[in-house]
């Protein structure tokens, strides 16, 4: 057996879809078809049951690809001995960030980052922080940025900064006669959020229990409106600026609006206001401790969490 027949598996595993874990794996669906049917074949057993709509692990299956995953994480762990060895910061860094932080810290720390490692490019994707998890486990990320709660065995998790919750509306929407909002004020209009998957969701409903409270109590009646999968922060920005409604957003996306001025505002809650703590996360294992050092220095110059 080989690593990339236990990561084909692994994947597999998890998409449940010859396809998708295919292109995930950047191979043809036939290329990972045939790597699994050998892996069968040679360990004698069937690891997946397979369907027209579905590709699921055998119960024997399902122990073979937990194994096949740790084989995974300690061959990363192999890479990471041997990086020890090299100039720390002369090969590139990969990166991971979820998708309400990314878009909004990369274009700040990056630069600062290439000040003080210049020889260390980035690598950097963004994702969902359980796909995060999964890809740093793996060792296909070296470290990611994400918003607490976040807790993984064998993996150190550092708080970063803390960054408030404000409310985006159009310039003439009647809250934004106020300074400053209670977080009930938004339950008597159209309020927009992101989809299932999204933990900056479920920080907003957390923040805000009198939306959840809407939802449960008034499913259909317009006053929530969960944007299609695939959404993102910008995706809310339009649809406020097209007046279908308001949104929660974090300090940093709604300080990098693109619109004109006068066409959106901003309005903080009152104290004590919501806020989400953002944080750095890497592998205990992972030698490159300067590397670490220097992006978490680079985060931290760029003091996100007063802009």
């Amino acid at each position: 057996m080989t690593l990339n027949e236990l990561r084909y598996i692994v994947t597999l595993a998890q998409e449940q879809h010859f396809g998708r874990a295919a292109e995930r794996c950047f191979v043809s669906q036939p290329t990972l078809s045939i790597a699994v049917k050998k892996l069968e074949k040679e360990l004698g057993v069937a690891l997946f049951e397979r369907s027209k709509t579905r590709v699921q692990a055998t119960p024997l299956g399902e122990r073979i690809v937990a194994q096949a995953q740790l084989v995974l994480e300690q061959s990363a762990a192999i890479k990471d001995i041997a990086s020890a060895g090299k100039d720390q910061l002369s090969s590139p860094l990969s990166v991971g960030a979820i998708f309400t932080i990314g878009p909004y810290l990369f274009p700040h720390f990056i630069p600062q980052l290439q000040q003080l490692a210049p020889q260390m490019p980035l690598y950097v994707e963004e994702g969902y922080t359980s796909t995060l998890r999964a890809r740093l486990r793996k060792g296909e990320l070296d470290a990611v940025i994400l918003a607490l709660p976040f807790t993984e065995p064998d993996v150190v998790t550092q708080p970063l900064y803390d960054e408030p919750f404000v409310v985006l509306m159009p310039s003439d929407h009647p809250l934004a006669s106020y300074d400053a909002l209670a977080p009930e004020q938004l339950c008597e209009d159209n309020v927009l959020l992101l989809g299932e998957g999204h933990c900056f969701r479920d920080q907003v409903l957390e923040a805000c229990p009198q939306l959840q409270q809407s939802i449960e109590k008034e499913a259909g009646s317009g006053h929530i409106r969960t944007a299609a999968d695939g959404s993102s922060l910008e995706t809310l920005r339009h649809m406020v600026a097209s007046r279908l409604g308001i949104t929660v957003l974090p300090l940093s996306a709604a300080a990098a609006s693109q619109y004109a001025s006068g066409v959106l505002v901003t309005r903080p809650f009152v104290a004590p206001a919501p806020q989400r703590t953002v944080a750095l996360a890497w592998r205990a294992s992972f030698p490159r401790h300067r590397a670490i050092d220097m992006l978490r220095d680079a985060i931290n110059q760029c003091q996100l969490k007063s802009s």
